[in-house]
């Protein structure tokens, strides 16, 4: 077939994926050309890119998910191919088949493989024909409650249900007994309803005690095919994945042999033609794999792939969709050494994983050798409600398992990213686990080995560290400022003896200081009871320094308004919220209101005013960074009033509706 070489290429997507994919265009002489919404008009990766383009407003259906306005750009910038990266567009064959129908190359497999793989029933179908191990299951077009349990039935519990058009946890339940069938049949299909516009469901034995296993699948436009093997991604939270590394630590060289037989034989019964993983489900307690998915694009996970292997798997996307075969075969694929990632969020890991938003007032990556960053943030940029809440991921390789976990947990004492709610302390946490560094997990391990509510404990030492710190930044920053009577010591007043005070809040606890200073330099303090002399060393920017009984402790800190966010490699991340003297009067919640517990987007007003409803029942969906959450009723009654609309953006603590 025909090479034809791309010299200018689109890139349908943001954040951290179009950033990555600029810098391969840049290594290839290709130009780039980013599309951008109104919440991404100061975004980093629109600085990157040779040229960037407005494409529409801030929500995704109105911009990045705008075949028709995208491919337009493309056609009037003369682009050769469009890049969909991840999520978005990245599965979508319709949108692939225009590209092709507009003369523009799409960096993605076949339409046909696109959409035989966009139904996961039609996809356990396929590889069951072609010999690839499925798990034992129903799915077929009678998705009435008699055949679902009769199926069920004969399965045996526990099982799973999964909508057939899914993905990201949405329409999947585990049912461990016959007595809840029904009841999780019917959410499942509600679910899979709202979320995709179709109930059908597909039911599968459920592995209690399984892992996440991933192969990276490559196929050419001439029937090649190969597997650049396998990524280990079972530590996951609402069925995504937080932590993937290679090689995993559970393969054998035979099971691994195994395994990426079965990947290739998926890739082939496809003529699968570009990137693309093979998902499994791996049963630790038989050594038994079985095919879960394909996902038709590039992975998030890819660079853990990439440090193995030292390939650079966007380079051969491209090269693939100009047409040039594969130039690597299955004997050239080797693994060197060992990498994983972690996933940097913008969420609240002691509450449920609940998304945050705000702007990152301070950004800093520790230098360490093997680190590679994979982000779009920097200092100032912001987090909205629109998009995935996923800040960086941070990739490092070593030579082996144990060397790149202890460099892992230093990057994460020393990360600086301060300004909203991330789960860096939970990441931290993680690499601290025992059970995590020995590769002794399976899916579950998040909820049923972990105390999440632990997590944001700190302990007196760590409250102490913060109150001095954000003090004295307190302290110095108003000294910067004095113009007048500058010769009189800070705080001077009437009554020397009286000193100096502050008082905090730290998550529920309130924290009281005292101090006072003879000199610039030499401070005594009074915590909540608790006296120590203080010796400030100097505050440079966000940056300060003391020293409390001969040990320098280095802190950054970041203000917004009364809310201090603080970090040092002793205390990890905390946020102090300094009390007005004067506080004001709160004002009384409004009896039987729901107010919006996070910035978010209304998606579906589920009453009607006047309309009678029963505790539990759901009242609105709204939706925070992709993921949708329902309001609840907490009592029966009637509602009175709504005051949101379907489609309306909202901040956190706005009245969303009045039940009486």
């Amino acid at each position: 077939m025909d090479i034809k070489q791309i010299n200018t290429l689109l890139i349908a997507n943001r954040g951290e994926i179009a950033s990555r994919i600029i810098r391969t265009c840049r290594k290839l002489g290709i130009k780039s050309i980013a599309v951008f919404s109104d919440a991404d008009s100061k975004a980093l990766f629109v600085k990157e890119a040779d040229i960037a383009i407005h494409i529409g407003e801030s929500s995704p259906t109105e911009s990045y998910l705008n075949q028709e306005r995208i491919i337009t750009v493309a056609q009037q910038q003369h682009a050769d191919a469009i890049h969909p990266g991840y999520g978005f567009l990245s599965e979508n064959a319709g949108f692939a088949k225009k590209c092709e129908q507009a003369g523009i190359l799409f960096i993605g497999p076949n339409t046909k493989a696109i959409e035989a793989m966009g139904s996961k029933s039609q996809a356990k179908s396929i590889m069951k024909a072609h010999n690839v191990p499925v798990i034992p299951g129903y799915q077929g077009e009678d998705q009435s409650l008699e055949t679902l349990t009769k199926a069920s039935q004969k399965i045996g519990f526990p099982l799973l249900l999964k909508a057939t058009a899914g993905g990201g946890g949405k329409g999947m339940r585990i049912v461990y007994e016959a007595s809840n069938l029904e009841k999780n049949i019917s959410a499942s299909k509600r679910e899979s309803l709202s979320a995709f516009g179709d109930d059908e469901l597909i039911i599968e034995k459920y592995i209690s005690k399984g892992r996440h296993i991933e192969f990276q699948i490559f196929g050419d436009k001439h029937g090649n095919a190969i597997h650049i093997l396998e990524r280990e991604c079972t530590i996951q939270r609402r069925y995504q994945k937080v932590l993937e590394e290679s090689p995993s630590p559970i393969l054998t060289e035979l099971l691994r042999e195994k395994m990426g037989e079965a990947a290739v034989k998926a890739a082939k019964a496809l003529n699968y033609d570009n990137a693309g993983t093979v998902e499994f489900i791996f049963d630790d307690s038989t050594d038994e794999f079985y095919f879960l998915e394909v996902n038709t694009r590039l992975q998030v996970e890819h660079p853990v792939t990439e440090e193995v292997t030292g390939l650079d798997l966007v380079e051969l996307q491209i090269e693939i969709a100009e047409g040039k075969p594969l130039t690597l075969n299955q004997s050239d694929i080797s693994c060197n050494g060992y990498a994983i990632e972690a996933r940097l969020y913008a969420e609240d890991a002691s509450n449920n994983f609940m998304p945050a938003t705000g702007n990152i007032l301070h950004w800093e990556v520790p230098k360490v050798d093997g680190l590679r960053i994979e982000t779009a943030v920097e200092s100032g940029s912001e987090v909205s409600i629109h998009y995935d809440p996923m800040i960086a991921k941070l990739i490092i390789w070593d030579k082996d398992r144990s060397s790149a976990h202890r460099k892992m947990v230093y990057i994460l004492q020393h990360l600086k990213c301060l300004g909203l709610t991330t789960n860096q302390d939970f990441l931290l946490h993680l690499f601290q686990q025992r059970s995590i560094n020995a590769g002794d997990y399976d899916t579950h391990f998040i909820q049923s080995q972990l105390d999440l509510s632990k997590i944001a404990h700190k302990s007196e030492q760590q409250k102490q560290l913060s109150t001095i710190g954000v003090t004295l930044f307190n302290w110095h920053t108003k000294e910067q400022d004095r113009t007048i009577l500058t010769a009189l010591p800070s705080g001077w007043r009437n009554n020397f003896y009286a000193p100096q005070q502050k008082v905090y809040q730290c998550g529920e606890e309130e924290i009281n200081a005292k101090y006072s200073s003879k000199t610039k330099k030499h401070f005594d303090f009074e915590i909540n009871g608790s006296k120590v002399n203080v010796e400030f060393f100097e505050q440079k920017n966000q940056r300060l320094v003391f020293r409390l009984k001969g040990i320098q402790y280095q802190f950054i800190i970041a203000q917004k308004e009364n809310i201090f966010f603080i970090h040092s490699p002793e205390t990890g991340n905390m946020v102090l919220v300094e009390k007005n003297r004067f506080p004001k009067k709160e004002i009384e919640k409004l009896k039987g209101g729901f107010e919006a517990p996070m910035p978010s987007q209304i998606i579906k007003v589920l009453v009607s005013e006047g309309q009678s409803v029963k505790s539990g029942e759901g009242l609105m969906i709204i939706s925070s960074m992709k993921m949708e959450n329902t309001i609840e009723a907490d009592m029966d009654g009637t509602i009175e009033e709504i005051y949101a609309t379907e489609g309306q953006s909202v901040e956190a603590g706005f009245l969303l509706l009045k039940l009486k």
